[in-house]
Order: C-alpha cells, then structure tokens, then sequence
C-alpha cells in the first residue's frame, strides 16, 4: 500500500536520462524523493540482460520499475522478477506517445483501452506484492479528457491500483513528436484536481511543467503528491531542497560540492568495473546553474569526462571552475 508521503515528491522516469547512475546521484541529494526507472518493456526484463536493464543499488531506496506492455501474462512476470529484484514498486507506462511504443500497443494508446490496462494491473497486483500503479495522460487525440480519464481511474481502481500519477496534456499520437507531446498540447491542472475529487480515496499524483518547490506546494493542497521531471534532470540541486521543505527533514548534504565528495565511492566502483565517467557524469552537467563557472564545469565534463582513463579526479578538475558563493552569477551558463 502506497501512502500520501510516499508519492509527495517523485522524481519522473525519463527514457535516457533516469538511469541506475543518475537515480544514485540524485539519491544523495534527497532521502524522500521517489525515484523511477526508464522505462522497460515486459519483454525486455522476461528475456534480455536483466541485470543491466534492472539492476539497481540497495542504496537508491525507495525506488520504482515503470513497465511497458499491454500483455496481461507477460506484464505479471516482468512484474514478479522485478519485484524479486526489491523494487517498491511496480508502475504501468500508459503515458508514452512515441511510434515504436504505439506500434508495440502500449503507453499512451493504452488510454483507449481502459479495460485492458485495468486486466493487466490485476494481474500484476495478484503477481506481486508490492504496490502496483499506472502513469497516463488525461487522453489522446479526440478522446473528451473528462469521460476517458474518469473512466480509466474507474477501471484501474476496480482493478486494484495503489495510485495514478497524471500527465496533465493530452498526448496527440499523430501529427506531434514524443518531445512535442512534452510542450505542445496544453497543461490542464485543473483536469487532474477534478480526478482527485472524484476519487478522493484514490491516490493521485500530477506530472506536466512543474518547475520548482513552489509549485509542487500549490499542487500538494489538490492532490496527493507531485511528479517532477525535466527540472531535476536540468537542474538536480532542486532535489536538495525537497527534504527540509516537502518532509520537514534535514537534506543528506549541505550543498552540490559535498554530494559530489560523497558521490566518489560510487563513481570509483563504478568504474573499476568499466564504466566510463562519461556515463555517469552526463547526469550532472545541469549542476551549479546559475554560478560563476558553471559554463567552464560543463565543457570540462564535456571534453574530459570522455576520455578512456578519465577518472575522478576529471570531476574533481571541473567542479573547480565553479564559484562557491551562488550569488555570483554566470550570465553566460
């Protein structure tokens, strides 16, 4: 069973971006986040190299699969060996747009198949038992947003669904982009506040445009909790914000330069193994926006961090190109 505090502030899952490497910097930025995986098709996770597409560290508790599919069995096994591996929880994609997912009838296509996507949260639900939830859009294309999201929250919820977290835009599957799908059709808050008087016992989260702490707090008074994506990813620091102001809590760092010293265990393991820098620093480019030398950070990253024997010490070079008084501005970062 999924709780209010639990979903007060996740952090998106961002096919390229939220990987194992990126969710273990931002979990040094914050204890309460929730954070999401890319998202990985059931059929990806019951027959490809497991370990590398869900594999995770015990440390980026509490932490959450999003699963692709619209097969009822296979979804209940990917479920179950991801539920093995100790996720949290189990989340259903029935948000994304692109054409290979639509062609692979899942995600955002999904909202025209309510019954469909309320049979496979059933049967993850009796796989599992951890919390299973479903990530959509308020509809698609000429679907009226208020008949096709009450309608699929009606059927999730008989289904046994711990929680709906809501991209507040349509997704037009024809004529817009994935990345258009992300800024063109516009936001309507108001859509998913309605969900949550509709369903008051339903846990519900917004996604869509939230850019900072103060809007996530004029969300939390309408409903349950907040999903936060591009902002994080652009700008992690604002993770460094979320424990004192959203849970009362102290941060587990003073500032970006100390996660980044308690970060180098990890980048030290990680490329003893053979990982190139490059692969965990490209999450940490948005770092320090808004301070003197940020800009020289990001090239240095840009130009060392690639480089076969990079190591620590090429992180440590560029975090030294960046003032530590944030009042100091880089116009040009």
């Amino acid at each position: 069973m999924l709780l209010d505090s639990d979903i007060r502030f996740c952090v998106a899952p961002m096919m390229d971006w939220t990987d194992r490497h990126c969710r273990a910097f931002h979990r040094l930025l914050s204890r309460r986040a929730r954070l999401y995986t890319e998202m990985v098709t059931a059929d990806a996770v019951i027959h490809g190299p497991r370990e590398r597409l869900i594999g995770f560290a015990r440390r980026e508790h509490p932490v959450a699969v999003q699963l692709g599919g619209s097969d009822p069995g296979a979804l209940a096994q990917a479920a179950r060996l991801c539920a093995d591996f100790g996720y949290d929880e189990i989340n259903l994609n029935v948000g994304c747009p692109s054409d290979r997912v639509q062609e692979g009838r899942f995600g955002a296509c999904l909202m025209r198949e309510p019954k469909l996507v309320a049979e496979c949260v059933a049967v993850m639900k009796a796989a599992v038992s951890v919390p299973v939830t479903v990530k959509c859009r308020i509809g698609v294309d000429e679907q009226d947003t208020e008949e096709a999201l009450n309608r699929l929250a009606f059927n999730v919820i008989e289904a046994g669904t711990d929680a709906l977290f809501v991209h507040a835009r349509k997704a037009w599957l024809q004529g817009l982009s994935p990345k258009q799908n992300r800024d063109v059709p516009p936001l309507d808050y108001d859509r998913v506040y309605r969900l949550k008087r509709d369903f008051p016992d339903l846990p519900v989260a917004i996604n869509g445009g939230v850019r900072s702490l103060a809007q996530t707090e004029a969300h939390l008074a309408h409903v349950d909790g907040v999903m936060v994506g591009r902002a994080v990813y652009e700008n992690p620091e604002l993770l460094l914000s979320v424990d004192r102001v959203l849970f009362g809590e102290k941060p587990p760092v003073a500032d970006a330069f100390a996660a980044i010293e308690a970060f180098e265990p990890y980048v030290a393991a990680q490329l003893a193994q053979g990982v190139r820098l490059h692969a965990i620093t490209r999450h940490m480019l948005g770092l320090f926006a808004g301070r003197a030398g940020a800009r020289a950070y990001r090239r240095h990253l840009a130009t060392e961090a690639v480089r076969p024997d990079a190591g620590f010490e090429t992180l440590r070079a560029a975090v030294a190109y960046v003032a530590r008084e944030p009042a100091a501005l880089d116009n040009a970062a």
